[in-house]
């Protein structure tokens, strides 16, 4: 960034800076240009200014222009000056501090200001001010501060985490103020009344919030206001009629709402209006046809909502200048003209529940951009015809149609194709150099993949996203490997593929995310995939790989999935090198050995400060269309098969044949979420230290030999949702705590010494003398312990008696006649008694 910035150069000829004619700075000008990609939420930022940004900046008496935008600066160094100021006095302007009237620091997502009184300093200068994706958290009264700064007309917070609206603060003194952008914060309260006394606003943008409650009537007081932006918060009521009043209003977007009733007629007397997006709430009735009489309307938007009614050309009769179209309702009827021509030339179409036979008129728009077209029918539709419409698109986007073409003799050309789910066949397509993206997944196509990957291309590939999971695809994977050097994604998931990892994949040096799961692929991992260095997704999972587990995985690898495989061997103690690692995935193989207790250098499962609406894996951006495509991570945990696109820490080495103790180190990796040690030969009892793994939210240990008694400290894991301690050699009693007992006795069965809820077997505790409790289980065993003896004493005694008796009898005459006489005696008195 700074490689042009030497003592030995005239710093009017650094890069960034501009000079006035005296040679004085009036501009500079840094903004950090990153990759079109994203990992795990955050851009690669290692080539931009960092540190702290030090206010000494406006000691450049001239600067009146500052874009820092899109570095990695973490703090901002105050001065005394400007920790004293005060929220009542207006500073007094250093004479030394710069004019400067531009300031853009957005976009520096790390940056944390804790206090904006800085901007204070600036308050007679500054027009323009940026601070968008910068961390405001902590800013309860930033409304308060920023309406000391009388110049400012335009103010950008967008994504900063702000999370109060001040609706107590009933009015804002921003009199210059034109452009306010408050959009994707966490501000939670009906529209403040403040907004409505900036009279000068002409754009305001509060999207993506949680802005509730109905549109109040003081929006009336913004005269000048041009645009309106409630997309995505959950306003609702009705679409007041009275909106038709704001004449200059050019720009209303109320898309993603929970507004009801019909679209009002009244919103056609706004003849200036150019942007109307009333899509995705809950509004009914017909699409009001009084709306195809704005003829400045660029963009209308009216799909998903349950609107009904026959819609035709005549809605759209006059609409010479619209650009972007949504419409979409599965109770439309399109009844259009075949022979009409619209009166405009539309460059973004979202079409749904459409019948394409019906909409002819498709044909004869030669502009599209962007064409997305799902829920629809294709059937008696000229292939060759649509294509040729689609490749010339930079964006076409076909989801969940009925549509089973034939796709082996089809080139695709536009810059990002989105084809899933539609019913495809044949083989794959074959594409140009132009083609970006290519996602066909979940569709019926056959063949090989050479017909893609080995196809003769005149110019080099930019294909960068490659998805063809979900099909009936078979035979290898190709050598042609070689020709697509700039991937970044491969996703073959879910075929038929045979053979093994040919050597030519190594070529792919770019790859960061690679998915060849639940095919019928065989052999080692080869050496060249050690090219991978910048991979951070690998998910081999569900084929019949042998061998060890390789060790040279790159250090950026975050998520390793090989379950279901026959690797074999120790776990490679290089994994424990894998710092950035969340998910470790090596179940169902034939692992053997111990569990590495170095897997504690693993940092990311030990502090993982990703937050939970944070999305996993890797964004692959077109910054044309400002379109974001997330790859997600396919899981196994908390015993379901999860589709993951947010954070999770997993460690699963279940079904292997593992030994050994549970490591002590492993307690230590606290942000873990979901560990599963199941059907091994773990033995030895259980850490106490397992309840320092506050996260956890799976556990399993089942069918192996631990013992021991289950640790008290585990009554503490409070997040806990599965746990699974079945078929070990626990005992005693299960520790008290509304979390272990809230689980069924399926946790805890076929350990027949363990006790206490949710088992049969009660622990009732009773008082021991001497203080201390021991259990009615125990007493149990001991009573039981006793009449065993006692029994075996009593049988002892009566076969003693018994040989006593009859063995004087028998071997004494004197006494054995004494005896019989003795009963002949008492027979003869029993007769004469009763007879």
């Amino acid at each position: 960034m700074l490689s042009t910035w030497s003592s030995k150069q005239d710093c009017c000829e650094w890069r960034g800076v501009v000079c006035d004619i005296n040679g004085r700075v009036t501009n500079l000008t840094l903004p950090c240009s990153t990759d079109d990609y994203i990992i795990d939420n955050t851009k690669n930022k290692a080539h931009c200014l960092g540190g702290n940004f030090h206010l000494s900046l406006f000691e450049l008496e001239f600067l009146t222009y500052l874009n820092l935008s899109n570095n990695n600066f973490k703090a901002i160094h105050l001065s005394i000056d400007c920790q004293n100021l005060s929220l009542v006095n207006t500073p007094h302007k250093n004479k030394n501090f710069s004019s400067v009237a531009y300031l853009d620091l957005s976009e520096n997502e790390n940056l944390v200001i804790d206090d904006l009184r800085w901007l204070l300093r600036l308050s007679s200068s500054l027009i323009f001010l940026n601070l968008n994706s910068i961390d405001l958290h902590k800013q309860i009264h930033w409304n308060q501060i920023l309406t000391r700064l009388p110049s400012l007309s335009e103010l950008h917070l967008s994504n900063c985490q702000l999370e109060s609206a001040s609706t107590s603060f009933l009015y804002a003194n921003f009199t210059s103020l034109e452009h306010l952008d408050i959009s994707f914060n966490d501000l939670f309260s009906e529209l403040p009344i403040w907004l409505f006394n900036i009279t000068g606003l002409s754009y305001l943008n509060l999207r993506g919030n949680n802005f509730h409650g109905q549109i109040p009537k003081y929006l009336l007081h913004l005269r000048n206001l041009h645009s309106l932006n409630l997309k995505s918060n959950r306003m609702s009521g009705t679409i007041p009629s009275w909106l038709g009043q704001l004449e200059k209003l050019q720009y209303l977007n109320l898309f993603e709402n929970l507004f009801n009733g019909s679209i009002p007629t009244t919103l056609a007397n706004l003849s200036s209006l150019t942007y109307l997006d009333v899509a995705s709430n809950n509004l009914s009735g017909i699409l009001p046809p009084s709306l195809g009489n704005l003829s400045n309307l660029k963009t209308l938007g009216v799909g998903e909502n349950y609107l009904s009614g026959v819609v035709t050309h005549q809605n759209f009769a006059k609409l010479f200048n619209l650009k972007r179209l949504f419409l979409s309702s599965p109770l439309f009827i399109f009844d259009f003209d075949p022979h009409w021509i619209p009166p405009f030339m539309l460059q973004f179409l979202v079409l749904e529940y459409a019948d394409l036979k019906l909409v002819s008129w498709l044909y004869t728009q030669t502009s599209f951009d962007y064409l997305e077209i799902n829920y629809s029918l294709f059937k008696n539709v000229s292939q060759e015809m649509f294509w040729r419409l689609a490749n010339h698109c930079i964006f076409v986007s076909l989801v969940d149609n009925d549509m089973p073409w034939d796709m082996s003799n089809v080139v695709l050309n536009s810059e990002i194709i989105w084809l899933p789910g539609n019913g495809l066949r044949g083989s794959l397509p074959r594409l140009t150099s132009n083609v970006s993206v290519l996602q066909i997944q979940d569709n019926n196509l056959s063949g090989s993949l050479s017909s893609l990957l080995c196809q003769n291309m005149t110019e080099k590939s930019n294909l960068k996203y490659l998805d063809v999971s979900d099909n009936i695809l078979s035979g290898g994977l190709t050598e042609c490997w070689e020709n697509w050097k700039s991937l970044v994604h491969v996703s073959l998931g879910r075929n038929n593929l045979t053979g093994v990892i040919p050597q030519s994949m190594g070529a792919l040096s770019n790859l960061l995310s690679l998915h060849i799961y639940n095919n019928k692929l065989h052999g080692e991992i080869p050496l060249s995939l050690n090219n991978f260095l910048k991979l951070v997704i690998v998910n081999f999972s569900g084929n019949k790989f042998f061998g060890i587990i390789p060790y040279w995985i790159g250090k950026h690898v975050r998520v390793l999935i090989l379950r279901s495989n026959e690797f074999s061997g120790d776990i490679p103690l290089q994994i424990c090198q894998l710092s950035s690692l969340l998910v470790l995935d090596l179940a169902y193989n034939r692992l053997t050995g111990t569990i590495p207790h170095c897997l504690r250098n693993i940092t990311a499962m030990i502090s993982n400060n990703a937050s939970e609406s944070d999305e996993f894996g890797i964004s692959v951006f077109n910054t044309r269309l400002n379109l974001n495509f997330q790859i997600s991570v396919p899981l196994q945990a908390k015993g379901n098969d999860l589709d993951y696109q947010k954070y999770m820490c997993v460690i699963d080495f279940s079904n292997n044949r593992l030994s050994g103790t549970i490591p002590l180190e492993l307690s230590s990796l606290a942000a873990l979420q979901s560990l599963n040690l199941s059907q091994n030969q773990f033995m030895g009892t259980i850490p106490q230290e397992i309840g320092n793994m506050k996260a956890l939210e799976s556990l399993d240990f089942s069918n192996n030999t631990l013992s021991g008694e289950i640790p008290q400290s585990m009554s503490a894991l409070s997040f806990l949702e599965v746990l699974n301690l079945s078929f070990n050699n626990f005992r005693g009693e299960i520790p008290l705590g509304t979390q272990l007992q809230g689980f069924s006795n399926l946790s805890y069965m076929g350990n027949p010494q363990l006790c206490g809820t949710p088992l049969v077997e009660k622990c009732n505790h009773i008082e021991v003398p001497g203080g201390g409790d021991t259990t009615l289980m125990e007493n149990d065993e001991e009573e039981s312990e006793v009449m065993q003896w006692f029994y075996m004493g009593m049988g002892v005694g009566f076969a003693t008696c018994f040989w006593i008796v009859f063995g004087t009898l028998l071997f004494n005459p004197t006494w054995r006649h004494a005896y019989f006489n003795f009963l002949y005696d008492v027979k003869d008195w029993f007769n004469s008694r009763w007879f």
